[in-house]
């Protein structure tokens, strides 16, 4: 049998069955249920190894991991798909009213957090005797300030938030990681660059904006063209198909002109499920677009968290190393809370913001997938142990902990208010 086709069959099996177990006896959300659940196995398999040195369970599953290229089943795979299927279901009217917020916090934001999160982490590091270079330190603080759009909207599916608050967190979760890759593609150049030139400002500074506006623009053209092609037919099968196609290409064509793919699809999303379901399409295509998007985002969502979890196995944890990733944690959500704040206190005496806000904001902020992705495709230095343990600390507090908290804290924060 084909080695792709055991992996994700065992892949599949297992998400069905943890999701079973998860509905049936324990109630968490889907993607957090998947994540824990991952993790006790792999902590299980490792017990298992310790009390039965002959059954080399761990070898077993890492050699099964080691085969799961977990960056580009991520980033060139199944995040495409979600991020569309995230966007398909945002109101753009609420994000239009919102933009300058959400715009400010998705960069402005992210690079105040980029270098309050690198600056803090370089001398943690110094203090614990880990050599890491402050460049490294500040891709770290890259890979780690963006949100993850993905737990982020699967939270926000099973907790009732005020529609205001939801668009400024769904917007910025969806923008804040396509700006977020390219601040993180241009600190991995700088950082570990062998010769040549070094890069100035204006190189930077052009990059960014060819990368995010070009992003923007072919995602305009791309569901443009989509959106075109759907109002000259009713025929929910080929219209479905389009969609699905929407997503495959623009984001191949965005890897071949070098601009942000993660932009191109949130913004073909956004026009597809807005101005699409107004003018393209008919009540039967849109109620059978929205229940196959749907579904896609949850079997992919439980996938990919699954994958978080299992990949914990493969890593080989230093105390140290742990340290650093606990003493992150409070370090990652303190420049969160400044990054929110400073965007929201700009925006105070023009607009009026939802009571409890700058809290929620920060607390439900989670990082996910797209930061454990970023710091896999990190070159094989020394300082690669170190920054992937820390990530994956930060990320499995994020998911877990601040994931089945966040609903509790908007219940007691968001009493009532109205914001622009």
């Amino acid at each position: 049998m084909n080695a792709a086709f055991d992996i994700i069959a065992i892949l599949i099996g297992l998400t069905a069955l943890f999701g079973w177990v998860n509905h049936r006896f324990i109630g968490l959300p889907m993607t957090i249920g998947m994540l824990v659940f991952a993790l006790v196995s792999s902590l299980l398999i490792a017990g298992g190894d310790a009390l039965m040195p002959g059954h080399d369970l761990t070898g077993e599953l890492t050699r099964l991991l080691t085969q799961v290229d977990f960056t580009e089943t991520l980033m060139k795979g199944l995040l495409g798909f979600l991020l569309f299927a995230g966007a398909l279901h945002v109101d753009l009217h609420d994000l239009r009213r919102r933009g300058i917020a959400i715009t400010l916090m998705a960069t402005a934001g992210v690079l105040l957090s980029t270098f309050l999160v690198g600056g803090a982490i370089y001398y943690v590091f110094q203090a614990l005797g880990i050599g890491v270079p402050f460049l490294v330190c500040l891709v770290f603080g890259s890979l780690i300030s963006p949100t993850d759009p993905v737990a982020v909207l699967g939270v926000l599916k099973i907790v009732k938030v005020p529609p205001s608050l939801e668009a400024k967190i769904a917007g910025e979760s969806l923008f804040n990681d396509g700006v977020g890759v390219v601040v993180f593609t241009i600190l991995v150049a700088i950082a570990y660059q062998s010769g040549g030139e070094p890069p100035t400002v204006g190189s930077v500074a052009a990059l960014f904006f060819t990368e995010a506006i070009g992003g923007a623009v072919l995602g305009l053209v791309a569901g443009g063209l989509v959106h075109f092609m759907m109002r000259r037919i009713d025929e929910y099968v080929v219209e479905i198909m389009l969609t699905l196609a929407l997503v495959t290409v623009t984001y191949a064509v965005a890897s071949k002109l070098h601009v942000s793919g993660l932009i191109a699809v949130v913004v073909a999303g956004l026009l597809i499920g807005n101005v699409g379901t107004e003018k393209a399409m008919s009540r039967t295509t849109e109620q059978h677009l929205h229940n196959f998007w749907t579904l896609i985002d949850e079997i992919l969502n439980a996938i990919l968290f699954l994958l978080i979890g299992m990949e914990v196995v493969v890593l080989r944890f230093d105390v140290t190393h742990m340290i650093a990733g606990l003493i992150a944690i409070p370090l990652v959500l303190l420049a969160r809370f400044i990054s929110v704040g400073s965007a929201i206190t700009v925006l105070k005496p023009f607009r009026t913001f939802t009571p409890g806000a700058i809290p929620v904001l920060t607390w439900g902020g989670l990082r996910g997938g797209i930061s454990v992705a970023l710091v896999l495709t990190l070159p094989e230095t020394d300082s690669k142990s170190v920054l992937l343990t820390v990530t994956y600390i930060v990320v499995i507090f994020s998911v877990v902990v601040q994931g089945l908290t966040i609903g509790p804290l908007i219940r007691r924060l968001v009493k009532s208010g109205v914001d622009d």
